[in-house]
Order: structure tokens, then sequence, then C-alpha cells
């Protein structure tokens, strides 16, 4: 059934991808539009969208005549106007351990890694390539070293982040997970983030919203 969602994205965009894994996870359709993020000076940029999102920074999602922004304001509208399939825990503990979880990534991990602090760095600091890859390394295994302690030590945890069902956790997770690839950062010290970053990838839903998987991808 046509929902009438509308994603303003990036393939390559964590943020994007970690609502595109929550769209996903609950059956939803959605339209795809593209905005890229380095192409013409950043097409975030535009004015276009800098009036529909005056941040200029994707994803922005439009539900009719409704336009949201940030990832986690995005997932938690979905929650509470569809909320089935769930991305939260039905009890208030684990709701809070599932969010500790997902703003672990998005507000601590990812920020420090976006494109355009990695652009402020090299354009205005002058920081060389390898600075930048040694930047980003540091701050993603500085939160995965908390973040593998959080989910090692809770019994809480199982397949996923939170229990045998993927959720709000599993979908900041696993494009952070993307990251750290991307800028070739050793997991080997994460062995329970790896495991359920593998089994996410079993599932169709965190398939069809991979960057890869993507339009635009490159």
């Amino acid at each position: 059934m046509a929902t009438g969602l509308v994603l303003y994205g990036y393939w390559r965009s964590s943020a994007a991808y970690r609502v595109r894994i929550a769209l996903a996870l609950k059956g939803l359709a959605w339209e795809n539009r593209v905005v890229h993020l380095v192409k013409d000076g950043g097409q975030q940029h535009a004015a276009d969208y800098a009036a529909m999102n005056p941040q200029q920074l994707v994803p922005s999602l439009r539900d009719g005549e409704r336009v949201l922004t940030q990832s986690l304001a995005i997932m938690e509208y979905l929650e509470e106007t569809r909320p089935e399939p769930p991305l939260l825990p039905a009890d208030a503990r684990g709701r809070a351990r599932v969010r500790s979880l997902a703003q672990l990534v998005a507000c601590d991990i990812h920020p420090l890694g976006n494109l355009r602090v990695l652009q402020y760095l090299e354009r205005e600091l002058g920081v060389g390539e390898a600075q930048r890859g040694a930047w980003s390394r540091h701050w993603i295994a500085t939160g995965f070293a908390a973040l593998e302690a959080m989910l090692a030590g809770n019994a809480a945890t199982g397949r996923y982040c939170h229990g045998d069902t993927p959720g709000l956790a599993d979908a900041c997770l696993v494009p952070q997970l993307y990251n750290a690839r991307r800028w070739k950062l050793p997991l080997d010290d994460y062995p329970t983030i790896v495991r359920i970053d593998a089994a996410c990838h079993e599932l169709e839903a965190f398939r069809v919203a991979a960057p890869e998987a993507q339009p635009d991808a490159l």
C-alpha cells in the first residue's frame, strides 16, 4: 500500500542509511529523492532544499505536507505513526536502553565523521587525507569500545542489539560499521558488534537499505 513517504537522502549518508533501514524494517514503501552531497557544490545547499531543511543536511522525510528532519526524530515519528512492526521494545527500561545505544552512535560517534566536519578539517584547517582518516578511526574506535562493552556485558543483548528482533539500535549500528570499514578501522576488538552486524545483513530489510543498493550509488 502506498504511504506517500518521500525520503531525501544520499546513498552514502549514514543518517539516511539508518532511516532507510527503519522504513524497510517496517515494510513501508517510499520514494527516493537524491540530494547529492558533493555534486554542484553540494545539492543540500541549494535554495529549494535549504528552504525545506534549514540545516542543509540529509535526510529529510516528507509525509504528505509534513517534513521531518534528523534521523532519530524521523525514526521515532515512524514508530509513533506506523507502530507495527515496532522498532522499540514494549517496556520502558528496554526502550531507554535501545535509545541509549542508538544515541551513542548517532549523537556521539557519527557527528565527528560527518562530511561537513571532514570538509572543514580539509578546507579550513589544512588537514590532509591521512590525518582525516586517523581522526575518523580514532572517534569510531572510541565509541565502539564503549558500545562493545554495553552490548557484550548486558543480558538484554540477543541476536541483535536488544533481544532477537532488529530495531532502532541496529538501524544505527549497521551504517556505522559501514563507515568503520570504509575508514579501514580494525574490528578485532569488537566481536559483538561484528556479530550483530552480520546477523542484520542476513535480513532483506538491511540489504535493500544498503548504500550499494541505492539508485545513486557510484
